[in-house]
């Protein structure tokens, strides 16, 4: 199994899963036209993908769902209150499948398993995804993380964590304050230490890729996020990855 991102961060979202003959979408925040340009530069067309998977409604994760699902007929897993929150012509999808937070199902050779997290959004969800030996975790969008989100991603071979803000920045930043609490309260988005500290709390050791992602751009920097996670690992900065909002991530196998 392998996983690329296309972009991460509060202009737009978008992770690819492949194992064998399946090629999964996990949220999609980018217009057709630039979706199509980061799926080429990793050598993948959208005629490629097999389904998209949702994991809430907010712009920069779902914005570009119903234009990429029409235009290429594609199946979209996504909760009942994520469905009932997108606006009209967002919700004109060709095929809804609605899916319950914590039920597993599979989308060909990928088992998906959702598990819901607190989020300013209707019915949020983040996901799981497996082949039967190896399994990928997701977790962005995360005001505080939960016991329920900790035992969903111990033991697993790679894992995607927000690591959105850097605290001390955040608050001796521009943002007005009601925007400050929003990103830095329960519902809002995982500060850097808060992510380092979820991730000591896990079944490390079978882990193979560490990707830190949602970075603010205002409120956050790759050398602070890499700094915090790899203190919680006891390894070398370098060995974490970043997720960048222009570039994402290359293809990273899991073995």
């Amino acid at each position: 199994m392998r996983f690329a991102s296309l972009g991460s961060g509060s202009s737009g979202n978008a992770l690819l899963v492949e194992s064998r003959n399946t090629l999964v979408l996990l949220d999609c925040g980018f217009g057709l036209a630039d979706v199509t340009a980061r799926l080429a530069r990793i050598g993948l067309d959208p005629g490629d993908i097999d389904a998209i998977i949702v994991t809430h409604e907010h712009e920069d994760h779902a914005g570009g769902v119903a234009r990429l699902a029409r235009r290429h007929e594609l199946p979209v897993y996504l909760t009942y209150g994520t469905v009932a929150a997108l606006p009209r012509d967002r919700a004109a999808l060709p095929e809804t499948v609605e899916i319950d937070g914590h039920t597993a199902f599979a989308i060909g050779d990928i088992e998906v398993q959702p598990y819901p997290v607190p989020h300013d959004a209707r019915e949020p969800v983040q996901f799981v995804l497996g082949d039967g030996a190896v399994r990928l975790g997701v977790l962005t969008d995360i005001g505080a993380p939960t016991l329920h989100v900790a035992q969903m991603l111990s033991g697993l071979e790679a894992l995607v964590l927000e690591s959105n803000h850097d605290r001390a920045m955040l608050e001796g930043g521009p943002y007005p304050p009601v925007l400050r609490d929003r990103i830095g309260g329960q519902f809002g988005h995982l500060e850097n230490a808060d992510a380092a500290r979820l991730l000591g709390e896990l079944d490390r050791t079978r882990l193979q890729h560490v990707i830190a992602a949602h970075l603010s751009k205002q409120n956050n920097t790759p050398e602070l996020a890499r700094a915090a996670l790899a203190g919680a690992l006891g390894c070398e900065p370098d060995w974490i990855g970043v997720a960048t909002q222009e570039d994402g991530f290359a293809w990273r196998q899991i073995l």
